[in-house]
């Protein structure tokens, strides 16, 4: 859950999101080693007389940063092609669940059971209850299993929607007409939250996401509760 005065990201609940949080901090840490070199040798032009105004030849320097560049680019991209291709795998998800993008709220269907579908819309301000979040909270959680794959099907009803949770690692878009797919494992429960990343009306703010990780056994009975009900 993201806190006021945060810098870093949410913590990953998710193996996906901590890759990506790994990567972060890989990429972070070259442009930081780059920008203290430019500082430097700026530094020391500005500072000293080791400046050459006559040079109009200088092939072992060109050669140094062309290549160096390219080095660079390469530590970057072969991880980040490894996240993208690890992002796009669906490897016998335990569960499916297609949700549809509306304005302004968000509709769960559990594909492997009977008419087992609801709409989730944010709850309002009067009727929080204490230990919950303003604009974030809704009406009815997305329940899933611990340590269990789950591949989520996403679209849209109306105009362009995002299901995003930062904390699993996932911005998938809903597009009217089109059939998204992603998938996420939860290592820990808990709740989770996330929001439309796509200005979709004017109560685009209104459209939380909450996801609530459970173990199996009380997933199991959630969802013969909701197929009672």
């Amino acid at each position: 859950m993201a806190h006021p005065a945060q810098f870093g990201f949410q913590d990953a609940t998710s193996p996906i999101m901590e890759e990506l949080l790994h990567f972060h901090d890989h990429t972070l840490m070259i442009v930081f080693l780059i920008s203290a070199l430019v500082l430097y040798i700026i530094t020391l032009m500005m500072t000293t007389k080791l400046t050459n105004t006559n040079t109009t030849d200088a092939q072992a320097v060109e050669m140094i940063w062309t290549i160096l560049p390219a080095i660079i680019l390469i530590l970057i991209a072969l991880p980040s092609l490894r996240i993208l291709y690890l992002m796009d795998e669906v490897n016998d998800p335990h569960l499916t669940i297609k949700t549809i993008g509306h304005q302004w709220y968000w509709t769960y269907e559990y594909t492997d059971y009977e008419e087992l579908m609801f709409d989730s819309y944010m709850t309002p301000q009067q009727e929080l209850t204490p230990g919950t979040y303003r604009l974030l909270e809704v009406d009815h959680h997305m329940v899933v299993p611990t340590e269990s794959p789950v591949r989520m099907l996403v679209s849209a009803e109306d105009v362009l929607h995002s299901w995003t949770v930062p904390s699993l690692g996932i911005k998938t878009d809903a597009i009217p007409g089109r059939l998204n797919q992603t998938t996420f494992i939860s290592t820990r429960p808990g709740l989770f939250y996330g929001q439309c990343s796509e200005i979709c009306g004017s109560n685009h703010s209104f459209m939380p996401i909450v996801v609530e990780v459970t173990a199996l056994k009380a997933f199991e009975n959630w969802s013969n509760m909701m197929l009672q009900t």
